[in-house]
């Protein structure tokens, strides 16, 4: 590869329809307004009743068992947790069985030898994060994508969200679905060749790299859980090699690995975000953290913190719990390989607690060799956020003072060379502005672009999960009402162009990705677009619907978030399916598109 609508009515229904006829309302229902209703209202600021609806109820238990709501949940006992999850699911829980792909109607009828070579597309966005696909890697040009057709539909079985991106190499899809499994895919024809079930999901791209120390093995698939378990298994037939759970305190995985010359570096956020108005508990000491993997053992090398200075002691809340900062600045990007330099840059969020860090909502450069951090960019200062907090009561509670504007880089930052030979470095994040940073000169700012227009963005924020370069310019989806995608030149941020595309009106929230001439972004709205080096939209594919699959597995299309589409030997790849915090459409389906 080259380089929600107010949910109160919702609330209302969820929480009493257990009432009706007379029925004694399920026991998952007072636990949840006990425990949890507090955060997940339309005030609260986390997921609301809606969201959470919509997800399966293993994912629910999943969570609250050893996901990111496993310290909010601690009083509870397990039983208690699955009531929960029983009630939000609205169906029994099921204990998952590993992916089963004898019955699923489309095995491999044999697992042949890897191909020996082949187009492929494999982690987030490539080493330079760029998102681009060439012409003989992607087999596409620009004037195939209006003859773009669905080939093939491939359910996953389990799921209720499509958080993994796929990836493609040696003629196989690989793909891991929100129940654990992942699943390996012949690449033309969808039939399945093997499945292998994990701890628990992962908002991650599979990885495929080189692996050593293993007879019989050569090629790895590399990913890591939300539990912040990495694996290593085999790209032929899916057994285990090694894994290794590397965080160390309180974080989780929430972005995909990077893979370069033998290591994996792992980026992890800080789990205290929805902690803030819970005055039992001592707030805040969890921090966005990279950690470097030795690719062929799965031994841990260094583990490097967003914030540099020592934790300190802040005073104690209402009910006598100490206070501590400064804490979080996520990490939940892609770390951005910098060879060249022997850096890793990563974007960071917003801190949590009552003081802001001085690496929050900034660009690091990290040493591979070390973890050091050698420069830092910040674009908002002081921007303290958590969910449930309100600023009337700060000083009684777990709370900043002045809360928010939570303007995260969610999205990977990306390494470019111009035209001109020169390098830069480009972002944008939740705040909605662009920057352009010089790699050669400590971060220095090379031009900055604001990408909003008439209103600053709300915490749900404007660029979520990225955008795609392709030498010449930068491109940027837009989460705003109606969407749009904005095209800067690379070397100086001046706007080229602005596409509207008429989305619906959270606009597009999911990462962008590019072939020479063509960019496609996906929206809220479940319709993936493709548009032109003008900004013209010349193809497009509404994914919202209920799908015939070739694996027998029932499925539908949702929401675009989190997994973006990726591009190899003339076919795009793309998972449909995202609730996210503002309440997107679930999907569990995988689709393979090519040229008629």
């Amino acid at each position: 590869m080259s380089n929600a609508p107010s949910v109160r009515p919702v609330l209302w229904i969820a929480l009493f329809a257990g009432c009706a006829f007379g029925q004694p309302p399920p026991p998952g229902q007072a636990l949840f307004q006990r425990n949890c209703a507090n955060c997940h209202s339309a005030e609260g600021g986390a997921p609301g009743v809606a969201a959470l609806n919509a997800m399966s109820t293993e994912s629910i238990f999943d969570a609250l068992m050893k996901g990111k709501m496993k310290d909010n949940a601690a009083s509870l006992t397990s039983r208690e947790r699955r009531n929960i999850a029983e009630f939000l699911g609205k169906r029994a829980y099921i204990d998952p069985a590993a992916g089963d792909i004898s019955k699923m109607t489309n095995p491999c009828p044999s697992n042949p030898a890897l191909a020996a070579t082949g187009p492929s597309w494999s982690g987030w966005g490539g080493q330079t994060n760029a998102r681009f696909q060439n012409d003989s890697a992607a087999g596409l040009k620009a004037s195939d994508v209006p003859k773009l057709k669905l080939k093939w539909a491939w359910g996953l079985p389990g799921a209720s969200n499509s958080y993994s991106q796929p990836a493609v190499a040696y003629g196989r899809v690989f793909v891991g679905s929100d129940d654990g499994v992942v699943y390996s895919l012949d690449a033309k024809s969808g039939c399945a060749y093997w499945a292998y079930k994990s701890d628990m999901f992962g908002r991650f791209a599979p990885i495929i790299a080189p692996i050593k120390g293993y007879a019989g093995t050569s090629q790895a698939v590399y990913f890591v859980t939300r539990s912040s378990t990495a694996y290593a298994i085999d790209a032929h037939d899916g057994h285990l090699l090694w894994k290794n759970v590397v965080k160390d305190g309180l974080n989780n995985l929430s972005a995909t690995a990077a893979y370069y010359d033998g290591r994996l570096y792992v980026p992890l956020s800080g789990t205290e975000t929805l902690t803030g108005a819970n005055l039992d508990y001592e707030c805040c000491k969890s921090r966005g953290t990279v950690v470097a993997v030795d690719a062929n053992t799965g031994k841990v090398l260094w583990r490097s913190q967003s914030i540099p200075e020592p934790l300190r002691a802040l005073g104690e809340n209402s009910k006598g719990k100490q206070n501590f900062g400064p804490a979080g600045a996520s990490v939940w990007n892609t770390p951005t390989v910098d060879a060249k330099r022997k850096l890793i840059y990563v974007g960071t969020g917003n801190s949590f607690g009552r003081i802001a860090a001085d690496t929050s909502d900034s660009i690091l450069a990290m040493r591979m060799e070390d973890g050091k951090i050698v420069w830092h960019h910040q674009e908002f200062a002081g921007d303290s956020f958590m969910n449930g907090c309100r600023p009337a009561n700060a000083k009684e509670t777990n709370c900043p003072e002045k809360l928010g504007p939570d303007y995260d880089f969610g999205g990977s930052s990306a390494i470019l060379q111009s035209v001109n030979g020169k390098d830069i470095l480009v972002a944008a994040g939740k705040g909605g502005v662009a920057i352009g940073l010089d790699p050669d000169d400590e971060g220095k700012l090379i031009w900055r672009t604001q990408l909003w227009e008439t209103q600053a963005p709300s915490a749900a924020g404007l660029v979520v999960w990225g955008g795609t370069a392709d030498g010449q310019r930068v491109y940027y989806p837009l989460q705003q009402p109606g969407g749009g995608l904005k095209a800067l030149e690379l070397m100086t941020g001046k706007v080229d162009w602005n596409a509207p595309v008429n989305a619906d009106r959270r606009g597009q929230a999911g990462p962008a990705t590019s072939i020479a001439g063509i960019v496609f972004t996906g929206g809220w709205d479940g319709i993936l677009r493709a548009v032109d080096s003008t900004g013209k939209i010349v193809w497009s594919y509404d994914s919202k619907r209920d799908y015939q699959t070739i694996n027998g597995v029932i499925a539908n299309g949702g929401s675009f978030g989190c997994a973006g589409p990726i591009i190899a030997g003339g076919m795009l790849y793309v998972a449909s399916g995202y609730t996210g915090i503002q309440g997107g459409s679930q999907g569990n389906v995988v689709l393979a598109f090519g040229p008629e």
